[in-house]
């Protein structure tokens, strides 16, 4: 689990630098900041939902997913635990679940998030996690240096997420198929476009009750 380890230590670790750095940045840089991050998103979602060989497929594991999350409450869950740590850490951040809900979808809507762990756990190979742990530590900073402390906390389903995968990988390795990480590429990708769209702030969506999107595609790709 040294990837994972390596993963949750750079959220974390950028997280801090972007606490301590938005706190000395004027308004307009942070604002400049979270837009040129919020295109940056998009840029990578879009990417990322064209690679997908079946777009109707893609589109109808987003509406399943989108129904099935907003029917489950996902996002409310998600928003309480935020609201939990925020009360147990004694947080005065007023940013602080939305920062934690935008980063833990960031982080666990990609495709690296099965690759990775899947490598490590099966080969012992962490660099596909190494190369992760940049990204998201990069993110952290623009993020946390907006949103504060919450993004932080994204960390924790990192780590139980991504530990789990490592540990269960030599009963996963059906997810190594080509075309179960195409589909989960494509519909992770349409996830994280909406992220960007609410970074940007041109639309408010509840994203994290799309992460049961994600699952439908597995199922699709392995059934068909």
């Amino acid at each position: 689990m040294t990837g994972t380890l390596v993963n949750s230590g750079a959220i974390i670790a950028g997280s801090l630098i972007g606490i301590s750095a938005g706190k000395r940045l004027p308004e307009r840089i942070k604002t400049i900041i979270m837009h040129a991050l919020g295109l940056s998103v998009v840029v990578i979602g879009l990417k990322m939902a064209i690679t997908g060989t079946d777009i109707v497929a893609t589109l109808g594991c987003v509406l399943l997913g989108a129904i099935t999350g907003e029917l489950l409450h996902i996002e409310t869950g998600i928003e309480w635990i935020g609201e939990r740590l925020k009360k147990r850490f004694s947080s005065d951040s007023s940013t602080f679940v939305e920062g934690f809900v935008s980063a833990s979808v960031l982080y666990l809507a990609g495709v690296l998030v099965i690759i990775g762990p899947l490598q490590e756990g099966t080969s012992g190979d962490a660099s596909t996690l190494y190369i992760k742990s940049l990204l998201d530590g990069s993110a952290s900073v623009a993020l946390a240096s907006s949103f504060g402390i919450g993004v932080a906390f994204s960390a924790l389903p990192v780590l139980i997420i991504q530990g789990s995968i490592t540990l269960l990988a030599s009963s996963l390795l059906i997810m190594q198929e080509p075309n179960v990480l195409n589909a989960v590429t494509a519909t992770g990708g349409v996830l994280i476009l909406g992220i960007g769209i609410n970074i940007l702030e041109l639309k408010k969506i509840r994203i994290g009750n799309f992460i049961p999107a994600i699952v439908y595609a597995i199922i699709w790709a392995v059934m068909y």
